[in-house]
């Protein structure tokens, strides 16, 4: 950011065309200090001077306790946070605001602004899911600022943050997700969608190769299943996600929410502990190479998980045959 801040002041002092004036929306505290300073509105031409205003008063508003106007829609209700990607507009692309938004709102749910958070769920408005990165948003940051790092930085710290989450997180999706939208299908915990989804990685075919799709999708599938979709482009049906293992299950449209809101609540209802516990060391494991190395880490796992009070609680709870009662 301070690299695209010095971009910024020196295409001020060279009297920025409008073009390069708006790609400063991605680094807006330095366009925010660099804009009061300059004074634009004296020397730029009169068809500059209203892009530079909406620039200068956006990026006044990010440096300040303000917050830009959100993409999210969330509501908690019984321990299940629910996250709509909302800008129905923009067919939900993952824009640097989105994400960034996205990223924050998961890493503010965890430490329990709103209580205690079971699980959470990814869904959105409109036809797509998420069609993948603000590609206008790329070729500006590229042509403008000479480099898209600060994009893919934002992507991979969504992406971490999802996984890496105490809580399981279910992606929703009823219609299409295609590239970094598809990466973040398959970075969710969970993955329920409608029988008339499709999923796809096309960068290959406009030159951008979808390698931090890759990622997720080299975790979630086989490998030769990721490279067809990542070297073809190719649209999967919801049918053929679910064979692979990208997706966890497919219902038909009309029945998708009332599967989503019975899924989580059945998550919500088990003992907040050892599913934070279950999850980070399902990940864990799995990611060791060494199978033996697997079982003696999962056995120090579960001898830990019995000593917890949850444990021998649902378990005294089962056998007396009554409810139990959970820490959290």
């Amino acid at each position: 950011r301070v690299q695209g801040g010095r971009r910024l002041a020196a295409a001020l002092a060279s009297r920025a065309t409008a073009a390069e004036v708006r790609a400063a929306d991605v680094f807006p505290r330095a366009a925010a200090a660099l804009l009061a300073r300059a004074q634009p509105s004296v020397w730029l031409p009169a068809q500059v001077r209203r892009p530079v205003a909406r620039l200068g008063a956006s990026a006044r508003a990010f440096s300040t306790n303000d917050t830009v106007p959100s993409l999210l829609d969330v509501k908690v209700a019984g321990g299940v946070a629910t996250i709509t990607l909302a800008d129905e507009r923009k067919r939900n692309a993952l824009s640097s605001t989105l994400m960034a938004q996205l990223r924050d709102e998961i890493r503010r749910l965890g430490s329990g602004a709103e209580g205690v958070i079971k699980a959470a769920i990814i869904r959105h408005d409109g036809k797509v899911f998420s069609s993948g990165h603000d590609l206008k948003e790329l070729h500006m940051m590229q042509k403008t600022q000479g480099s898209t790092e600060d994009v893919f930085s934002v992507c991979g710290e969504l992406m971490i943050g999802v996984r890496d989450a105490e809580f399981p997180v279910i992606a929703v999706v009823n219609g299409l997700a295609t590239a970094g939208g598809c990466q973040l299908v398959a970075m969710c915990d969970l993955a329920i969608v409608s029988d008339t989804s499709s999923f796809a990685t096309p960068g290959v075919k406009i030159g951008l190769f979808c390698t931090t799709p890759g990622v997720a999708l080299a975790r979630a599938i086989p490998n030769k299943a990721a490279m067809l979709m990542l070297l073809s482009g190719n649209s999967l049906s919801a049918t053929e996600a679910l064979q692979l293992g990208l997706v966890s299950k497919v219902v038909p449209s009309a029945q998708l929410d009332a599967e989503v809101q019975q899924l989580a609540a059945s998550i919500a209802q088990a003992a907040t502990a050892t599913v934070r516990l279950g999850k980070k060391a399902f990940y864990q494991q799995a990611a060791m190479p060494d199978i033996r190395e697997a079982y003696e880490f999962a056995k120090d796992v579960m001898v830990d998980n019995m000593k917890q009070p949850d444990a021998q609680e649902g378990i005294a709870a089962f056998i007396e045959k009554r409810v139990p009662k959970w820490t959290l």
